[in-house]
């Protein structure tokens, strides 16, 4: 069945990476330069590593590339697919409460952006708006998948708040996870890859095309995101990467498996939840600093070490979840 599905798509994957990748290239270098005459400019924490300060003032926003790229990546080849309008739709609007606090700290100089209450009640109104596309108009069923065994469990109702505890967690987690320059872009980068590959398992068109779109809108970014970073995503295009990765758990129903594939995202914000308890109640510190990356740097690795091996985790865990994967299929 594999082979059938690539044989028979296989040019329109090219055909989605291609654009997408190529969409990033082309505007890269004309946003780039007008980000800069704006002055839309990075805010370097300065508790952080203190080499991090050599980068205050690098473009920010650069993560709108990601509406042109995948918009155009996947709209020409989504067939009239409703799932793929939906993933887009799921990617664009966490990507748009992204802009906006963006906008805030930058353009407004409002250091914090949108306020804590602000940014949750959004996502949360987001969340709850497309779970209602999915179940009432799309259909998607309210089940969940067991690893391995292959077993459903329909939730009914609860879920509903499964699914906005799914999507509000995996955003904020992939946002946590945008600290190192190449960091959030290469590890989902690899993580579409594992979705594009899961989409063709289980013969879903429209995964594997916006999987492939994600490839390359990733790939294309990357190449102005690498150390020494010429742009940074912002919020822009974090919130907009975690709502794509969420859309793609919810469509695949690999909801349980997110953990998994995603579990750099999970261990950022394990890190930054372990150190903030900790030292509410104890005054103490497990880590040099949270998220987990800036541990690292802070323990004497090189910024391109920790992104490289954060990138290693990442496929070994993409590998992984194939593999269970395909036995859950076995089983189902």
């Amino acid at each position: 069945m594999y082979k059938k599905l690539w044989g028979e798509i296989m040019w329109q994957i090219v055909l989605a990476f291609l654009i997408s990748l190529g969409t990033c290239l082309v505007i890269g270098p004309v946003m780039i330069p007008a980000l800069r005459r704006l002055k839309f400019g990075q805010s370097v924490r300065t508790d952080g590593p203190q080499r991090h300060l050599l980068k205050q003032g690098t473009p920010t926003m650069g993560g709108v590339m990601f509406f042109f790229s995948l918009t155009l990546g996947t709209i020409f080849l989504a067939r009239d697919n409703y799932i793929g309008y939906f993933l887009l739709l799921f990617t664009l609007g966490f990507g748009l409460i992204g802009f906006i606090d963006d906008y805030i700290k930058i353009v407004k100089k409002r250091s914090l952006g949108l306020t804590a209450k602000q940014k949750i009640v959004g996502q949360l109104g987001l969340s709850c708006l497309l779970v209602f596309i999915a179940i009432k108009m799309l259909k998607i069923s309210t089940a969940i998948m067991i690893p391995l065994l292959g077993w459903t469990i329909d939730l009914g109702w609860l879920y509903v708040p499964f699914f906005i505890f799914l999507v509000v967690g995996t955003t904020n987690a992939v946002n946590l996870t945008d600290g190192l320059d190449g960091l959030a872009s290469g590890v989902t980068m690899i993580v579409a890859l594992g979705y594009t590959l899961m989409g063709v398992m289980s013969n879903q068109y429209s995964v594997v095309i916006f999987g492939a779109a994600l490839m390359g809108s990733c790939l294309g970014f990357l190449v102005f995101n690498h150390y020494p970073a010429k742009v940074f995503m912002g919020d822009t295009g974090s919130l907009a990467l975690g709502g794509a990765v969420a859309a793609l758990a919810v469509v695949t129903k690999t909801e349980l498996l997110l953990p998994l594939i995603g579990i750099i995202y999970v261990a950022e914000v394990v890190s930054d939840i372990i150190q903030v308890t900790v030292y509410k109640r104890t005054k103490k510190r497990v880590f040099k600093m949270a998220p987990l990356h800036h541990h690292f740097e802070l323990s004497g690795w090189s910024e391109t070490k920790v992104v490289r091996i954060f990138w290693a985790v990442t496929a070994a865990a993409v590998l992984l979840t194939l593999l269970c994967y395909n036995i859950t299929l076995t089983n189902f």
